[in-house]
């Protein structure tokens, strides 16, 4: 992933335009070169007197390797049909696209969510699904992929699916440093929920000690750790814990650890020679075979095949 094009409309979100630009339109060191392709049919009106000019025009999506498409302030107002015709042969021609927020209304009009998973705003979630019923639309979760076709909850988000997407490209070291220079998570998954029903806010003094337990844990992660160790460390009882837990995450301790684990196996697999069996030890795994295991499904190639691919980059 080198080339990226962000699809220059009517009505985008400044936000989300600033985010795509930070994640692929800054030059950092020790981050891959990437080129930022502004591609519309002209100059557009942002929010706030903004005016913005493409530097190429929609044709050029289908050279890209990746097309992002950002949110915009009217999700339901119409949009170009050379917009939508121009996404349509960036998907023909196999370019995997990505949508920020209400960008997922921008693909559903050109046909391209019918059939597939899809995300959007929790606020826009009704809106969407009626919208586009051909739509499989999941109003749980931070972003989502099905056939090349990526989707993004709101706001903070697009930045976890931007990041995640370098991550999948460019390995967890580059994306490790984009994150560190926007002062942002480095890593949030897709499946975590976008919105926590709180009717019965945890206590303050709670949160803060979820929070410092996790930071705790962190440190700790060739330990084996346990929900009750982690509840023993914040002096709550164990389902007290991993209710505040869920509630300030939304998702589970024991998921947490093993993402924590692999994203660590991630780092020490490409920035060290670590064995496989050494790395496991290190994370928290144990056996190769359980790193392998856990690794597998949480990345989707093997251990030596991460590093074949990632390790120097």
């Amino acid at each position: 992933m080198r080339t990226v094009g962000v699809v220059v409309c009517d009505g985008i979100r400044p936000f989300d335009y600033g985010v795509i630009t930070e994640v692929w339109g800054v030059s950092r060191p020790g981050c891959s070169d990437f080129e930022l392709w502004r591609c519309g049919e002209g100059p557009v009106q942002l929010e706030h007197g903004v005016t913005l000019a493409p530097d190429r025009g929609l044709a050029a999506l289908t050279e890209c390797d990746l097309v992002v498409v950002p949110g915009r302030v009217d999700a339901l107002a119409p949009v170009s049909a050379a917009v939508l015709d121009a996404l349509r042969a960036a998907y023909e021609a196999k370019v995997p696209i990505a949508s920020l927020c209400a960008g997922a209304f921008v693909l559903g009009a050109a046909g391209l969510l019918d059939g597939r998973r899809a995300v959007t705003h929790w606020a826009l979630t009704d809106a969407l699904a009626e919208r586009y019923p051909a739509a499989r639309v999941r109003p749980d979760v931070l972003f989502t992929e099905d056939g090349g076709i990526w989707t993004s909850a709101g706001t903070a988000a697009g930045i976890d699916l931007c990041l995640h997407l370098v991550r999948r490209a460019c390995g967890a070291a580059v994306a490790n440093t984009i994150a560190r220079r926007m002062v942002t998570a480095a890593h949030r998954e897709g499946g975590q929920a976008q919105f926590v029903e709180r009717p019965v806010p945890a206590p303050a003094t709670a949160q803060s000690a979820v929070a410092d337990t996790l930071e705790w844990a962190r440190h700790h992660l060739a330990e084996p750790l346990s929900v009750a160790d982690l509840a023993r460390r914040s002096g709550t009882a164990p389902r007290t814990f991993a209710r505040h837990f869920t509630q300030l995450t939304g998702t589970t301790p024991a998921h947490w650890l093993i993402r924590q684990r692999v994203a660590e196996a991630q780092r020490l697999l490409e920035t060290t020679d670590l064995a496989v069996e050494q790395v496991a030890a290190r994370t928290g795994f144990g056996t190769a075979t359980m790193l392998r295991r856990h690794f597998a499904r949480v990345v989707g190639v093997p251990p030596t095949s991460y590093r074949r691919t990632f390790a120097g980059a």
